[in-house]
C-alpha cells in the first residue's frame, strides 16, 4: 500500500550539521525523516519557497527535458529502506508508456515539487521508519514525566528530539526502541 505524503520541510539538523527532508502523512499524523545532500536540500528548499534561480539547476535541467520530449512525472515512491539507505522510483508517463526509473529519494522529491507529481511512501517503509505526531507531545505540553524504564527512556527522549526538531536522532531512538521491543517480546 501507498501513503500519499508531503514536503513539510527541509531543516538542518544542529547536532548532525546534515540536511533532512520531512515527509508528512497527515492523515496518520506520521512524517518521514530523510537526510539529503545540500545540493539536493538547497533544490527542494528553492522550489518549496518558489524562488527560481538565475541559471537552471539540475533538477529543473531534467524537468525542461521531460517537458521538451512531452514526458511527465505521474507519480514518485520512497519505496524501500535498506542498511539505513532509502531508495525510489520516478513513475514517467510518455506516450501512452509508463516507464520506473530508480532514484535517490531526494533527487526524486525536487523533481517531483518542479512538476507537481504526487509523493508516496510504502507502508513497509513508514512503518520501519515514520514517526507519529502524537508522541511528539504530552497533551500539549514541554513538560516530560521521569522514565520508569528503559524503554520508557527511550520513548521520552525520542519525543524531546522531535520537539527538538533533532530528526536524526530520533529516528536512531526510534530504532533503538523497536529493537528493544522486539526483544522484550522474544524472552
Amino acid at each position: 500500500m501507498l501513503i500519499a505524503v508531503r514536503v513539510d520541510r527541509v531543516t538542518l539538523d544542529a547536532h548532525t550539521n546534515r540536511f533532512v527532508v520531512i515527509l508528512k502523512d497527515d492523515v496518520s499524523s506520521r512524517w518521514l525523516p530523510i537526510v539529503v545532500g545540500n545540493t539536493e536540500a538547497q533544490a527542494i528548499a528553492l522550489q518549496l519557497e518558489n524562488v527560481s534561480p538565475p541559471r537552471p539547476l539540475t533538477h529543473d535541467l531534467i524537468k525542461n527535458l521531460l517537458e521538451s520530449m512531452e514526458a511527465r512525472v505521474a507519480r514518485i515512491v520512497v519505496n524501500d529502506l535498506r542498511e539505513n539507505t532509502y531508495y525510489a522510483s520516478i513513475s514517467l508517463k510518455t506516450n501512452g508508456t509508463n516507464t520506473e526509473i530508480d532514484a535517490r529519494p531526494s533527487d526524486a522529491i525536487a523533481l517531483a515539487l518542479r512538476m507537481h507529481a504526487p509523493i508516496f511512501v510504502s507502508e513497509d517503509v513508514m512503518e520501519k521508519a515514520s514517526v507519529s505526531d502524537k508522541d511528539s507531545e504530552a497533551e500539549g505540553e514541554n513538560v516530560l514525566p521521569e522514565p520508569v524504564d528503559d524503554l520508557e527512556r527511550l520513548e521520552l527522549d525520542m519525543q524531546k528530539a522531535i520537539s527538538d526538531e533533532r530528526y536524526e536522532d530520533a529516528a536512531r531512538l526510534r530504532d533503538e526502541i523497536k529493537e528493544l521491543k522486539d526483544k522484550q517480546e522474544s524472552q
